[in-house]
């Protein structure tokens, strides 16, 4: 089991355990990764009067009137953003963390909420690895479905937007360029901009609120060094990456130890060590502007003050997520 880490304080620190998304049953699991300060202002938490949640809430602002601002900057913020590449304090904790969410319903101190919730998963065996993935990534799944699609009889038509959605006589009529298609039934997967303007005729409300939704921009950065030249580093033995809190101000916001989280990466290129690095999350873009060869530089000389990496990479590739 390779272990997780958060570059804070200008140190690498274990990840603690027995939390939820950040959120700790015992305010000790965090000891070391924040203040003493940060760590009393936790303690407290059992003595404050319930926070009402009411149909929803963003999860930084419930938790730092809870726990502080510490605990959200330090490890809610990283976590929710290294998943959402989003902002913490405005993050609904009803959609992304929702037995958070739920804990906080039921009243009373959160750090029994996260206690409670611990219980559970425990009596359900729900204790499983934090991550998973599929062997060859992520990226194959689309390839498979489409397999499956065609081998059930379907069509797929690439190459063919779709201009316009309206109500026909008997369901739907989908202009595109080539024509109309008529269909019973629509199935709606598109990023919410272009949703928003298809049924912008047919289903106003829905495309009002569509359109409101924000989307943030981000790259990746994958770095393949030789083996034998990271061996000697041993920051990146028995470790899956590492967490970067936006309040340390570092240009990265993540590193992925590749080779060591995923069997079958190692499997693929045994003589190389692959990781990458993200940059990027809502409201801090700027850096996604720069040339491709900036992006790698950036994120060796991070790595090099995170881990102490001094190897130069054999191949480099950047990946933009632009709205994605």
């Amino acid at each position: 089991v390779y272990k997780r880490q958060v570059w804070t304080r200008d140190a690498l620190r274990p990840m603690p355990k027995g939390h939820v998304m950040g959120v700790p049953g015992d305010p000790a699991a965090l000891s070391g990764l924040l203040s003493p300060e940060g760590l009393a202002r936790i303690a407290e938490e059992r003595e404050l009067t319930p926070t009402a949640v009411g149909d929803d809430v963003a999860v930084g602002a419930y938790v730092a009137d809870r726990l502080g601002r510490e605990v959200v900057d330090r490890l809610v913020e990283p976590l929710l953003g290294g998943v959402y590449a989003g902002d913490a304090y405005r993050i609904s904790m009803r959609a992304a963390v929702p037995q958070l969410f739920e804990a906080a319903r039921e009243g009373g101190s959160l750090l029994d909420g996260v206690l409670r919730i611990q219980e559970r998963a425990a009596a359900r065996q729900q204790t499983g690895p934090v991550f998973q993935g599929i062997a060859g990534g992520i990226g194959t799944l689309p390839g498979a479905v489409a397999d499956a699609v065609r081998a059930g009889g379907a069509e797929i038509r690439t190459g063919t937007p779709v201009l316009g959605l309206t109500r026909g006589g008997r369901g739907w009529d989908v202009r595109t360029e080539t024509g109309v298609i008529a269909a019973d039934g629509v199935v709606m997967a598109a990023p919410a901009w272009s949703a928003s303007t298809l049924l912008a005729a047919e289903c106003p409300a829905a495309s009002v609120e569509l359109a409101a939704v924000e989307y943030a921009s981000m790259a990746l950065v994958t770095l393949a060094f030789r083996r034998s030249d990271v061996e000697g580093t041993e920051a990146l033995a028995g470790r899956s990456g590492f967490l970067v809190p936006p309040v340390d101000g570092r240009a990265i916001k993540a590193s992925t130890f590749s080779s060591n989280k995923w069997r079958w990466v190692a499997e693929a290129a045994p003589d190389l060590f692959v990781l990458r690095t993200s940059v990027g999350r809502y409201g801090e873009e700027d850096h996604l502007h720069r040339e491709d060869s900036e992006l790698v530089a950036v994120s060796l000389r991070a790595l090099a003050e995170a881990t102490g990496l001094a190897a130069r990479p054999v191949d480099t590739v950047v990946t933009r997520w632009i709205g994605g």
